[in-house]
């Protein structure tokens, strides 16, 4: 199991690109995908799409939302986003060219974020120890549905966000998912559904939101920590060293980053402002 690549690049030159890319005020982002010089912003309030220049700062709203939330996403090499639907219980796929409705797809469940993979679309839900799964076939076609993979290892608190990020190890054949209520990272076989604890060198993932996978090196963004916790992983994504921590002064409870060139792109939330339509959002540059 592979990574899926991204649309080609042109990266961003960090010198060309404004340090702040301010998003519509109101919009309530979440997640973050980038694909050549474009960013795609998902808005958690009405699940609508933002597509951002990141060499102008300049944006439009390529997808209205269903006014129920747009958490995770991700973009392939076909120009889709694939879209998980939070507290909607809703997966769309749509073109980030006319930001048409290409798929969409209802589940028993809390789809928060999601990663592809050559052959799937894999989605975590925050309350229920679930991964849901959206077969791609090689020449790009969607399944018809979407079916459940249940996990075992793993303990659920009710009432509260569990599973929340996810991505690939760095060899493709397994995944990793982050637990924010108890701060760990698992590492779980997409054939059996069995979860394993990925040892973390004494360091806590509490409030562990996105996770952006780059090589063998792990970002993983703590929201209400206000920081991205970095980690080397080894090959099979069985340990987690930790490198560093990144910490911005402009941070604002960010759930997401993404990489372009030499910059990282961290979606600022805001998650406890109370969202009105007057609310100020960016996505933020750092080297």
């Amino acid at each position: 199991m592979r990574r899926h690549p991204l649309l080609a690049p042109p990266a961003v030159n960090s010198g060309d690109s404004p340090r702040t890319v301010a998003l519509p005020a109101g919009f309530a982002p979440e997640g973050i995908a980038i694909a050549g010089i474009h960013a795609y912003v998902g808005s958690r309030a009405t699940g609508s799409v933002y597509r951002a220049d990141l060499v102008t700062g300049a944006g439009e709203l390529i997808h209205t939302g269903p006014g129920t939330p747009t958490a995770g996403l991700c973009v392939d090499d076909r120009g889709r986003a694939f879209l998980s639907g939070n507290t909607g219980g809703d997966i769309r796929v749509i073109s980030v060219r006319t930001g048409a409705l290409l798929a969409s797809y209802r589940i028993a469940g809390f789809p928060n974020d999601v990663v592809l993979t050559r052959a799937a679309a894999w989605f975590t839900d925050s309350f229920s120890a679930t991964l849901h799964r959206l077969p791609i076939a090689a020449d790009g076609t969607l399944g018809p549905s979407v079916t459940a993979l249940p996990l075992t290892g793993v303990t659920i608190t009710a009432g509260t966000v569990n599973l929340n990020g996810i991505c690939a190890t760095p060899d493709g054949r397994a995944l990793l998912v982050v637990q924010s209520n108890t701060g760990l990272l698992l590492r779980v076989d997409p054939a059996t559904g069995a979860a394993t604890r990925v040892p973390l060198g004494g360091a806590s993932l509490v409030h562990g939101d996105g996770l952006l996978l780059d090589g063998h090196t792990l970002h993983v963004v703590r929201n209400r920590a206000d920081v991205v916790e970095v980690f080397r992983l080894n090959r099979g994504g069985t340990t987690a060293a930790p490198v560093t921590t990144i910490t911005d002064p402009r941070f604002a409870t960010p759930t997401a980053a993404a990489l372009s060139g030499r910059r990282l792109y961290v979606v600022n939330a805001r998650l406890s402002t109370p969202v009105t339509a007057d609310v100020p959002y960016a996505v933020v540059a750092l080297p």
